[in-house]
């Protein structure tokens, strides 16, 4: 299992742990994932995801799951989440 976002792409960085002595060690920065359910409203199920807290708290913003993926780039989406913004979009498109 990857340690990236599946809804923001947040990944691992790597850098330098830079003493006081100006010493040099490398290091990863790894995203604080979760495990999460979320709830969407527009397709009336539980989705299950691995996100990063602040994507969590992004999506909250944004006012829900729905609303969320229907404003993200694809190219930042895991494969999972992209097929559950089509579905969110076919049900929305039969809807109206």
């Amino acid at each position: 299992m990857s340690r990236r976002c599946d809804l923001t792409g947040k990944a691992v960085q790597t850098g330098n742990l830079v003493s006081h002595s100006n010493h040099k060690t490398r290091t990863r920065f790894l995203p604080n994932l979760c495990n999460v359910t979320l709830i969407s409203d527009v397709l009336q199920r539980k989705v299950r995801f691995r996100v990063a807290v602040a994507a969590l708290r992004s999506v909250e913003h944004r006012g829900g799951l729905d609303a969320f993926l229907a404003k993200a780039d694809d190219a930042e989406l895991s494969l999972g989440a992209r097929a559950i913004k089509r579905e969110i979009l076919k049900k929305q498109a039969a809807a109206s």
